[in-house]
């Protein structure tokens, strides 16, 4: 019987990562997905790589590692660029945009767009769960069972043609700020890592505990009192 863990938005928190991968042994996990977004942020982005090489899991690339090779990076892109060697360069660029593992597509954002949630939708009047015919309209051609990321939030959810969407949440960021296509906040108002946990067809959703306090002083030191914010409380604002 194979037991999964399932991780996205790992954001360079190692602190969070090695929690979650400790939680999920604990719990007979024996094999790992990974739905990108791994490395960016003002925290451990190197470390994280090294890390995730060496595991070697199915792994992903989100929004972030497509941005990493970009003209105009954002700070936290800047952040994790300035750190990575090639080693970590030519692993970013050797992760597909979606791949299929025993059967479940795996996609960070929609399987068309990592930047487009699935499950979500953002617009004038702010975040919100998308509807049925929204999803099924970003889903396309996919096997009955698609695993995303990107939102930071936790779902799990079936739409009339009878396809499932999950969505782990976030191993090291629960709470963020953007602005494309509008202004937009997500805050899961709490700090703990999380995963989700695939077996014989049931998902579980994990929230674990860490040292969010080192993270967030490991935000703050490199610059970033918004990162620090987010990380140790899931907030977007005190």
């Amino acid at each position: 019987m194979t037991r999964t863990a399932v991780l996205s938005d790992i954001h360079g928190n190692l602190a969070a990562l090695d929690a979650v991968i400790a939680d999920a042994i604990e719990r007979g996990c024996d094999s790992f997905l990974n739905l990108g977004d791994s490395l960016s942020g003002p925290l451990w982005p190197a470390e994280t790589a090294d890390r995730l090489i060496a595991l070697d899991w199915p792994t992903i690339a989100g929004n972030h590692e497509r941005q990493l090779f970009g003209a105009a990076l954002g700070a936290s892109d800047a952040f994790a660029a300035a750190r990575l060697t090639d080693r970590h360069w030519r692993w970013v660029e050797s992760l597909p945009a979606i791949r299929v593992v025993d059967g479940e597509l795996l996609c960070h954002g929609s399987p068309s767009s990592d930047v487009e949630h699935l499950l979500f939708s953002v617009d004038a009047a702010g975040f919100r769960a998308s509807t049925d015919a929204e999803i099924v309209g970003r889903l396309g051609d996919t096997p009955p069972l698609v695993l995303c990321g990107h939102s930071h939030v936790a779902a799990d959810r079936c739409v009339s043609d009878g396809r499932r969407i999950a969505n782990p949440g976030s191993v090291g960021l629960q709470a963020f700020t953007d602005d494309r296509p509008f202004f937009y906040a997500v805050a899961n108002g709490d700090p703990r890592a999380r995963y989700a946990i695939l077996d014989e067809g049931r998902l579980t959703g994990r929230a674990v505990d860490y040292d969010f306090g080192s993270a967030a002083t490991r935000a703050r030191e490199a610059g970033f009192e918004d990162w620090a914010l987010w990380i140790e409380t899931g907030r977007v604002s005190p």
